[in-house]
């Protein structure tokens, strides 16, 4: 062999003999260094900013005359919005004061304003807004009523016309949400409804609810002890962000003495025909009618034959008189719909209402209606729909009240209707989605206590 050939062999075997590593990472350098001469050669010279023409813009600019500026805004009238919060003891001079208002002539016609005054009548944290020139004279003024029973909301505009103001009352489009609050007695009912751990004191209307809703159960004046809890969960209507009013409260469960009882509101919305309260398991928890549709009175005459103090006859009094001052409230004494409002002969001012199966009663000799009462309207138990008075065939203040099956008066004292009509398997099954809705709320207030849900 020749000796050329047999070293050349030999170095292509050690070379090959390398280890694979040496080999891949030579491969891989080979690789690079072709990937950066393809990138130099491909890649464009940036030219050098020292290189780049320089170019000089030397022009003069006209500032802006701010004083034709100033003049202008100057013959504009400026106008300020001001919203302040009503606060004890306060009068109309200082609420208006704190808005800006200095104006007499709007003081005065909120003075002598039919509409307009009832903003001296605002409740202490209620909040009024208005609009002012830059003199103090009134553009507008915006307040919120809400009426005794803590229903009727009104928005009260006062506007300026020219030289003359305005005032118009606009029912409120309020929103409405719902709430609910947990709450442990420590020392009375009141205590923990005014606590405002959670961040919420609760209104007195739904605390009044409270004691209504489980009266029948507990006694409040003694029954009620340190430890008892109560979960509550009510409607609220607010307004731009403010709270308006209270409504109803939708379900709530009291735990006295370690006995829990509770209570839905359910109002179907199929039949509309008025709602109530019911246990969770739909049976009716109020009495259908009240004993009496006068909170304080007695009564004069009762449902039997009598000698009639006008004409004399001897004659059946089909109906049940109630002596009261002229002007007491009257309340329906079930719920249901206003089947008439009016003048009737000897009733004088008479409401019919239509309840539930063939039930009815009427409210006679009124001095007035309730505001806006109007025949289709649904009432529920206790809403006033009028006022003692003594029209008709009367000779003295007092309600003349009657209770009619199917259209004919029935002594209310022989009858046995002690419950609300109850609920058809179908407003059943919709209580049901309602009451589980409900239960669901009362397990979130009380997440360590879920048993009483699951029964």
């Amino acid at each position: 062999m020749n000796p050329i050939q047999k070293i050349t062999s030999s170095h292509l075997y050690t070379q090959l003999a390398t280890s694979r590593k040496a080999r891949i990472v030579g491969a891989s350098a080979v690789m690079l260094t072709m990937v950066a001469f393809g990138a130099v050669a491909v890649a464009p010279m940036a030219p050098d900013a020292s290189d780049l023409p320089v170019r000089s813009i030397d022009q003069n600019l006209e500032m802006p005359d701010l004083s034709s500026q100033i003049t202008a805004l100057e013959q504009v009238d400026q106008n300020f919005t001001h919203e302040e919060k009503v606060r004890a003891g306060d009068t109309l001079a200082t609420l208006l004061t704190r808005l800006g208002v200095d104006d007499a002539a709007a003081a005065n016609f909120i003075k002598t304003d039919k509409v307009a005054r009832n903003v001296m009548l605002l409740k202490t944290g209620k909040r009024v807004q208005a609009q002012t020139t830059e003199n103090g004279e009134l553009n507008w003024l915006r307040a919120t009523m809400v009426d005794g029973t803590d229903k009727s909301v009104k928005n009260i505009m006062i506007t300026r016309k020219g030289d003359k103001f305005v005032a118009s009352e606009v029912a409120a489009q309020l929103e409405r949400r719902v709430e609910m609050h947990a709450r442990k007695i420590t020392s009375t009912l009141f205590a923990a409804t005014d606590s405002s751990l959670d961040g919420t004191r609760l209104p007195d209307t739904i605390s009044a609810q409270i004691v209504e809703m489980f009266s029948t159960n507990i006694d409040f004046r003694s029954d009620v002890k340190r430890g008892d809890s109560f979960n509550v969960v009510y409607e609220t209507f607010w307004q731009d962000g403010e709270f308006v009013r209270a409504g109803r409260i939708l379900a709530g469960e009291f735990t006295n003495r370690g006995k829990t009882f509770q209570s839905v509101w359910f109002e179907d919305p199929a039949t509309k025909q008025g709602g109530g309260y019911y246990s969770f398991d739909g049976k009716a928890l109020k009495k259908a009618f009240l004993k009496s549709p006068l909170q304080f009175s007695r009564i004069s005459s009762g449902f039997s034959m009598r000698s009639h103090p006008i004409s004399g006859q001897w004659k059946q009094h089909k109906g049940i008189d109630f002596a009261a001052a002229t002007g007491t409230p009257i309340r329906a004494s079930g719920d249901g719909v206003v089947d008439s409002v009016g003048m009737q002969n000897g009733y004088g001012n008479v409401v019919v209402l239509k309840h539930w199966s063939n039930y009815s009663t009427a409210y006679a000799h009124m001095s007035r209606f309730a505001s806006g009462l109007k025949k289709g309207q649904k009432v529920s138990q206790g809403d006033v729909i009028g006022y003692v008075g003594t029209t008709g065939w009367s000779t003295g203040a007092h309600l003349h009240y009657e209770f009619r099956v199917g259209g004919v008066a029935q002594d209310p004292a022989k009858l046995n209707v002690m419950a609300q009509a109850p609920l058809t398997p179908a407003e059943l099954s919709r209580f049901r989605m309602v009451s589980a809705d409900m239960m669901h709320r009362f397990t979130l207030l009380r997440p360590n206590d879920t048993a009483l849900a699951a029964r």
